[in-house]
């Protein structure tokens, strides 16, 4: 913990570390005060996969463009930028909910817009660790980084089950507004991020080389292809219904926040973990882990009472920690560092392309064949392609760059 926490005293990474925690903080706070806003204004599951949804489609539309902006220009600059466009969105709907004119076709606009500004930021986040850290320390930033966040999202998922049930959903919102600003103004001060590859003679053509490095790993393909369906059965059937059933059947708002919580918690003990551990084939256990995703939509398809639901999202988030910090330093130490941004693009594009398809199917679906069934079937949307990708021989097999003082697992 003290080799890593030593990482802070560089300005850059310090800076970078200090801007995520303070945005995660709103970030965590945002999906409960959302899903409960929408459910208050229309008690619709299928209003809230379309607002859900508007978040995420202009992830598809805009996540390219945001791979080779980030290519082109500064990272630091571009971080700055999405922050303040999300920033403006999330006030705007702070303030229709707390005044009580929000409608639904207003929340889907302005999700909209923060998704457009996620797609942006998304590429230059990823691609800008290896521009503050040496590479023998990206194991150990990519931890502190995401234990860091995971530890605010923690307060971030309790402060909004109280916030939405002692005030109103809106505040909440505000709340992640203002995050957005303060995470802007704390990135404004990195110094020395170059673009890190001169333009192409177009955009086309800077997105082929980004395509032709990421095609040459297999390993990373074929787990991107996973994610696909993967993700398209865990938004559809934790994020959508995950809320109706804490409203219908636990305590509304507060149980949810309190499973985003375990969830959180788990992410923090992953971190933890990962910050201190390098197994020889870190893809193999990172893909091991993502079967826990699985784990809190099967406790709710199955009724569990509330604290058991909270510990299968503990090891859900513990899982999902391991297989963010050990894939992120795969990227970064396997991929061409010019074309990092690009790859990552096309890494979150591939992943996520079939999200909205789940954000909206998921509650027609489940008015139509019960919720409880489609729980299960987003449960089979994780298991079936997560075994498969194990099959894949670079997966199993691909191993760390760096040394280092981290413990080294068979």
């Amino acid at each position: 913990m003290r080799s890593a926490i030593s990482l802070l005293r560089g300005r850059n990474f310090g800076l970078l570390f200090s801007g995520r925690c303070v945005s995660f903080l709103g970030n965590a706070m945002a999906p409960v005060a959302l899903a409960f806003a929408v459910l208050h204004i229309s008690d619709s599951p299928s209003a809230l996969g379309i607002v859900l949804a508007a978040r995420m489609l202009p992830n598809v539309l805009f996540l390219l463009v945001g791979g080779v902006i980030a290519d082109r220009l500064p990272r630091s600059t571009v971080l700055v930028g999405a922050n303040l466009t999300g920033g403006v969105a999330q006030a705007v709907a702070g303030v229709l909910l707390v005044s009580g004119r929000a409608e639904v076709w207003q929340l889907v606009v302005l999700e909209a817009v923060n998704g457009a500004a996620f797609a942006i930021f998304y590429p230059a986040d990823t691609s800008v660790v290896p521009l503050t850290v040496a590479e023998d320390r990206l194991q150990e930033a990519n931890a502190l980084l995401r234990l860091g966040t995971n530890a605010t999202m923690i307060l971030g998922a309790a402060l909004a089950g109280v916030v939405v049930a002692a005030i109103n959903p809106g505040t909440a919102i505000l709340v992640d507004a203002a995050t957005f600003f303060a995470a802007a103004a704390l990135l404004s001060l990195m110094r020395g991020i170059e673009a890190a590859a001169p333009a192409g003679a177009s955009v086309l053509a800077d997105l082929r080389t980004g395509w032709s490095e990421f095609i040459a790993h297999r390993w990373l393909w074929t787990i991107v292809a996973q994610f696909t369906v993967m993700l398209l059965g865990f938004f559809g059937a934790f994020m959508v219904l995950g809320p109706v059933v804490a409203e219908r059947e636990l305590t509304g708002a507060t149980a949810w926040a309190a499973i985003l919580g375990g969830q959180s918690a788990g992410l923090l003990a992953g971190g933890l973990v990962a910050m201190r551990w390098r197994p020889a084939h870190p893809l193999f256990v990172a893909t091991i882990a993502v079967f826990g995703n699985a784990l809190p939509i099967a406790a709710l398809a199955l009724g569990l009472p509330l604290p058991l639901i909270v510990a299968a999202a503990l090891v859900n988030g513990a899982g999902m920690e391991l297989f963010g910090v050990y894939w992120y330093t795969a990227l970064h130490e396997h991929v061409a560092p010019e074309a990092l941004a690009r790859v990552s693009a096309y890494d979150a594009l591939g992943s996520i392309c079939a999200t909205p398809v789940g954000l909206i199917a998921s509650g027609p679906l489940a008015d139509l064949i019960g919720i409880d069934a489609t729980l299960w079937i987003g449960v089979a949307l994780i298991v079936v392609p997560t075994a498969l990708v194990l099959l894949v021989p670079e997966v199993r097999s691909l191993r760390s760059r760096a040394g280092g003082p981290l413990l080294v697992a068979a």
